[in-house]
């Protein structure tokens, strides 16, 4: 059975099209007392973006916090200020939710708007296809490129037992903001980071055993905008690397990653680490799966000026290291693209926990 995946609708691109937002809304708007919920990444709490904002009387502007990767229990607490707040409103739910920011804030925008039409917590619904309600209309205005989460029917969410995405076609989003300009600020490191998620994403597509041709024409193309932009640095990088994270989401649509995202998840569970530099401190110690990948990441890595964290694992107790290992042991689809159907012969326990002590 071929999978029949959800595409983002609609997609605007282009410098400056965020000015357009506000025409883009006005369409999901209702006529009584409309409201739409903003939940922006607080970094930009004290600039000019917030001035830009397109927002009316009843909106609803959340700050949120990108210092931690989501975690499922944030997603129940924004939900519940959302629902206290639609409580004397005319509607029980928004019109929208709309996420600005990087792939933390598209994530929880994903989530809290797949959250309003669902009960329970969020952790209930880490996993594959566990949601039965359509979300709220949901759009998503990327300030970081590379993660693809402004395409992906993921919303990568800690829960307290385990890192793992509400993965369902009512994830994706509706509508996407793709301005370049919005990005053209972001810190060397964090760009790099966030840049390398996806030309991992790309490297794990090509590589894996899920690969088709669908998947191999975004990736091969993600792939070559990532070397552009991280080996040449030409002078319309913010674009390309807009498109780079577009293209490189698209590819693991239709395939999925691999080992180092299955690796990345155990540790951003026991440590925290934060997605895109988590997937590259792994992505470092795995030659022996992508020797060209590996080799090509630390051509970038030295050109721009990026020294990976290291000994993180030096610490740990047996209880932590087994708790990493348990947590990327359950990406099952991501080990068995990376590895074939008979993977678990191949990356064994051991195996995992070896790789993880280099770290």
């Amino acid at each position: 059975m071929f999978r029949n995946f959800k595409m983002v609708s609609r997609v605007v691109f282009g410098r400056g099209c965020f000015a357009q937002v506000s025409d883009i809304l006005k369409e999901k708007r209702s006529r009584d007392r409309s409201v739409m919920v903003f939940l922006v990444d607080d970094v930009f709490e004290n600039t000019s973006l917030k001035n830009r904002l397109p927002l009316e009387k009843d909106d609803l502007l959340i700050w949120v916090s990108t210092k931690d990767e989501p975690k499922t229990k944030y997603v129940d607490e924004l939900r519940d200020q959302v629902k206290t707040y639609m409580a004397d409103k005319p509607a029980n739910l928004p019109d929208g939710v709309i996420g600005i920011g990087g792939g933390a804030t598209m994530d929880l925008a994903k989530a809290v708007s797949l959250m309003l039409t669902n009960p329970g917590s969020s952790a209930d619904y880490q996993g594959w296809d566990l949601i039965k309600n359509p979300a709220v209309y949901h759009a998503a205005i990327p300030t970081l490129a590379g993660t693809g989460a402004e395409v992906s029917r993921t919303t990568v969410l800690t829960g307290p037992e385990k890192k793992l995405g509400i993965n369902s076609d009512h994830t994706v989003f509706d509508q996407i903001i793709l301005d370049p300009e919005l990005i053209a600020g972001a810190p060397n490191p964090q760009r790099f980071y966030t840049g390398m998620d996806c030309y991992i994403h790309c490297v794990e597509s090509l590589e894996g055993t899920f690969l088709n041709s669908f998947s191999q024409a975004y990736g091969e193309k993600a792939m070559a905008l990532c070397q552009d932009v991280f080996l040449s640095d030409p002078p319309d990088a913010d674009d390309k690397l807009m498109m780079a994270s577009y293209c490189g989401g698209m590819s693991i649509a239709y395939s999925q990653v691999g080992v180092c995202h299955a690796m990345s998840y155990g540790l951003a569970f026991v440590l925290g680490t934060h997605h895109g530099i988590g997937n590259s401190i792994v992505f470092d110690y795995l030659e022996e799966f992508y020797p060209q990948g590996v080799r090509e990441f630390r051509r970038m890595m030295e050109k721009s000026n990026i020294d990976l964290p290291r000994n993180l694992t030096a610490n740990l107790s047996e209880a932590q290291l087994d708790t990493m290992v348990r947590v990327a042991l359950v990406m099952e689809p991501l080990w068995e693209n990376a590895l074939g159907k008979d993977w678990k012969t191949i990356m064994t326990p051991e195996k995992i926990r070896a790789l993880y002590l280099k770290m």
